[in-house]
């Protein structure tokens, strides 16, 4: 082990120190509280992404600031600490250099000394977080797509206002979330990317678009698990919708059956296909169960066969007397924040099956915790009888 190098100043002077000696510090001449300078604590796996620049702190001035990486977002903890910790800058630091003027001319030059810097009382951790994304929804509603906006010559150049649209660089600035839970997000929400501002489009818009589609399937003799996406395309066009709404309604209800290989092809998917003209028809309000299941049967495809198990977190069905009644209640309505997802539940109903609660928080994930513990956290379990299915209240 090298031993102390005679008139090593700044952190390098640590380098060399012995196990079990000591070193001489003292005051740096620009000793003071520097707010500026934090400690940041940092797991091992996330050091290369740090050390190359990967990370990026998210968050609004009136907001707890987060640190994303490519694919992950960190909580930011300040964790204060009964010892004190004393920094030393870099002797070739410019910003903290010292004066050799101002330090003394006798032995001290040989001496091994550590200026200190800052006493730092704490450092901050870094904790997985669910990415917060309520405010992309709310962001994307401000001003939905819808077709009194489409001028059939003119899509790519049109100079429409941008009062209320969001582009990928304003929802990086506005969305504490790192750059592929953003992605997953929009995707989530249906989002599509038009004229550079990302875009939720108007559900009877939407509905129109489908029911066409479905439509020239019939005319055209298309089969619904193999729609030719140049075909599908060039005919909604020449319908009167724009072409890249025409790809986003087969994203949004179908998905690619041979990705890949020349001649894009694509199959509905029943419980998307199914799930969208339930949400049309109990727009109107509830309705009897089997009213609403004969409208459902006469919209969906022939091919289709819509079962109330396909929509999961999409409505809650009633007794009422001797009546059955569904209304909706869509599970991508509700915060991603748990709390609050308890607290509208539990005001929506006070009491609740397992079977009936579950497609309502089993997309909740926060990291560090189970789905048993947030259950432990947030609700009351009672069991009448082994055998009976278990009730979940407010905790």
């Amino acid at each position: 082990m090298e031993s102390p190098q005679s008139g090593s100043r700044g952190a390098e002077a640590l380098k060399h120190v012995v196990p079990g000696s000591s070193i001489s510090v003292k005051y740096h001449p620009l000793f003071g509280p520097h707010d500026d300078l934090l400690l940041l604590e940092l797991d091992e796996k996330l050091l290369p992404d740090v050390l190359h620049e990967r990370v990026v702190l998210r968050g609004q001035p009136d907001e707890d600031a987060v640190l994303c990486t490519q694919s992950k977002t960190y909580a930011m903890k300040f964790v204060g600490t009964s010892n004190s910790v004393l920094l030393i800058p870099p002797a070739n630091h410019s910003e903290f250099c010292e004066n050799p003027q101002n330090n003394d001319s006798n032995k001290e030059e040989e001496k091994v000394v550590a200026p200190v810097i800052k006493v730092v009382s704490g450092n901050i951790e870094l904790v997985e977080a669910a990415p917060r994304l309520d405010k992309l929804k709310s962001f994307l509603l401000e001003k939905t797509y819808n077709f009194e906006e489409y001028d059939v010559e003119n899509l790519e150049d049109n100079q429409e206002s941008t009062i209320g649209l969001y582009s990928w660089n304003d929802l990086v600035d506005n969305i504490q979330a790192s750059d592929e839970e953003l992605r997953s997000g929009l995707q989530a929400l249906s989002a599509v990317e038009i004229n550079g501002y990302w875009r939720l489009v108007d559900g009877s818009y939407m509905d129109m678009i489908l029911g066409m589609l479905l439509k020239n399937s019939v005319l055209n003799d298309w089969s619904l698990n193999a729609l030719n996406e140049d075909e599908v395309v060039s005919t909604l066009v020449s319908d009167g919708f724009p072409g890249v709404l025409a790809r986003h309604c087969l994203c949004t209800y179908g998905t690619k059956v041979n990705e890949g290989m020349p001649g894009c092809a694509w199959k509905l998917d029943e419980k998307r296909v199914c799930i969208h003209f339930a949400r049309e028809i109990l727009k109107g309000g509830k309705r009897k169960l089997e009213s609403f299941m004969d409208e459902w049967r006469q919209k969906v495809p022939d091919e289709m066969q819509p079962t109330v198990n396909l929509l999961e977190g999409e409505v809650l069905i009633e007794r009422v007397g001797v009546e059955t009644w569904i209304r909706a209640f869509s599970v991508a309505s509700l915060p991603s924040n748990p709390a609050e997802r308890f607290t509208i539940l539990f005001r929506e109903r006070t009491k609740w099956e397992w079977k009936d609660l579950q497609p309502y928080v089993r997309d909740l994930k926060i990291p560090g915790l189970s789905s048993e513990g947030l259950l432990l956290k947030y609700t009351r379990r009672t069991q009448p009888s082994p055998d009976a299915e278990p009730i979940f209240s407010a905790r």
